[in-house]
């Protein structure tokens, strides 16, 4: 039987909501566990649109690389 492990170089996740404040700790929280399987962040884009009552919504991408 033969293992083989690949080693996650990269990769991106997107988060989106009303409250930023809800983002930023849905992030933070993944940046934690993202930690552990050494990936780091590597950019962050993000994006505000109105909704159709006037309340904003936050799109945000962030994308994270492995630790060199």
């Amino acid at each position: 039987m033969n293992f083989q492990l690949d080693i996650i170089q990269d990769k991106v996740e997107f988060f989106e909501g009303e409250s930023l404040k809800t983002i930023e700790k849905r992030i933070s929280e993944q940046i934690e566990i993202n930690k552990g399987i050494l990936l780091s962040v590597h950019s962050v884009n993000h994006q505000t649109t109105l909704q159709e009552n006037g309340r904003p919504y936050h799109t945000v991408m962030v994308h994270f690389k492995i630790k060199k």
